[in-house]
């Protein structure tokens, strides 16, 4: 063939594109148009924005939040997944950690709740965790101190046997509109939260884990993707997916899995006490789904992953639970 006839033939193709396009125009015009609420495919009806604009004073109390995050899974069953196990959740007086509570709980496990002052919360999570007929510890202090992590994991032994597993929860995060805002002290206290306290946390449980133990971290979709306005903190989610796949291979000749949940937008403590109010009405409205996930719809996955009977060949993955990014 010619130029010309290779020209010809693009025209030719444009003009089926044409075609197609206008064909697919015209078949479509008469279809409704989608209602683009938020996807609504559990077993119950959760809250979609605009929620209530709130803005709590740090570190955040559950109890004052208008509208509940909803932790306590009424139609998630369990099955002896984690029988006599006993979990340390750090952060587990409310949100994710509240949430992870409960199902370890209900899948046979006592817990150790660690919580930095919101003991009322820590009350609350300490009464549904009991009325699954599970023993529960309640640990106050902050994970940044070395010597609180390893007192809070010896504590645990001490107490209720032993410790199986340990779930990294706890974190501090604070929303900054521009970089100069970004204060040292703030970007250290961001650092010693999230980073020092997993570190402290792994190190001080990992001696006293069994072969066939677990260690689960929670990450961030701000650690895939960034944030602008989360520098420090997606930075250190990013330092926490990187640690978890590091220290996978590190204990698994020790028999501990190390893994990882990367959650999207939760509805949790953790952000009315960062956002102002107008700027909570709005949370979670960005992903696909269009709404932000409740703590009960994240739990199974650190059942999943905690278990042997459906963990048992995981270790080094992080799992984005993002509502479809």
């Amino acid at each position: 063939m010619t130029p010309l006839d290779y020209r010809q033939q693009a025209e030719s193709t444009a003009e089926d594109h044409r075609r197609i396009q206008d064909d697919l125009e015209q078949r479509e015009s008469g279809k409704p148009k989608s209602e683009g609420g938020a996807l609504q495919a559990g077993a119950r009806k959760y809250p979609e924005p605009p929620l209530t604009g709130q803005h709590l004073e740090k570190p955040g109390i559950e109890a004052d939040l208008a509208i509940k995050p909803m932790y306590d899974a009424p139609y998630y069953k369990g099955s002896d997944k984690l029988l006599d196990k006993v979990a340390l959740i750090t952060g587990g007086d409310s949100g994710i950690g509240r949430a992870v509570a409960v199902l370890y709980a209900r899948e046979g496990a006592d817990i150790a709740i660690v919580y930095l002052s919101e003991h009322q919360d820590a009350e609350d999570t300490r009464a549904a965790v009991e009325a699954e007929g599970r023993r529960c510890l309640l640990i106050s202090g902050d994970v940044s101190d070395r010597a609180f992590a390893y007192a809070a994991v010896q504590k645990t032994v001490d107490e209720l046997g032993k410790l199986d597993i340990l779930v990294n929860n706890a974190a501090f995060q604070l929303h900054v509109q521009t970089f100069e805002d970004l204060t040292a002290e703030h970007f250290d206290k961001t650092l010693k939260t999230n980073l020092y306290g997993y570190f402290n946390m792994a190190q001080a449980a990992a001696k006293h884990i069994p072969y066939g133990g677990s260690i689960i971290n929670t990450g961030s979709v701000t650690g895939i993707q960034g944030s602008k306005e989360l520098l420090d903190y997606s930075m250190t989610k990013g330092g926490i997916h990187a640690f978890t796949r590091s220290l996978s291979g590190h204990l698994l000749p020790k028999g501990i899995r190390v893994n990882c949940v990367a959650p999207g937008p939760v509805w949790t403590p953790l952000n009315p006490a960062d956002k102002e109010a107008p700027q909570v009405a709005h949370f979670g409205e960005k992903v696909p789904m269009k709404r932000p996930a409740q703590p009960e719809e994240i739990a199974p996955a650190y059942v999943f992953l905690a278990s042997p009977q459906t963990g048992s060949y995981i270790t080094g993955e992080i799992l984005p639970i993002i509502g479809g990014y």
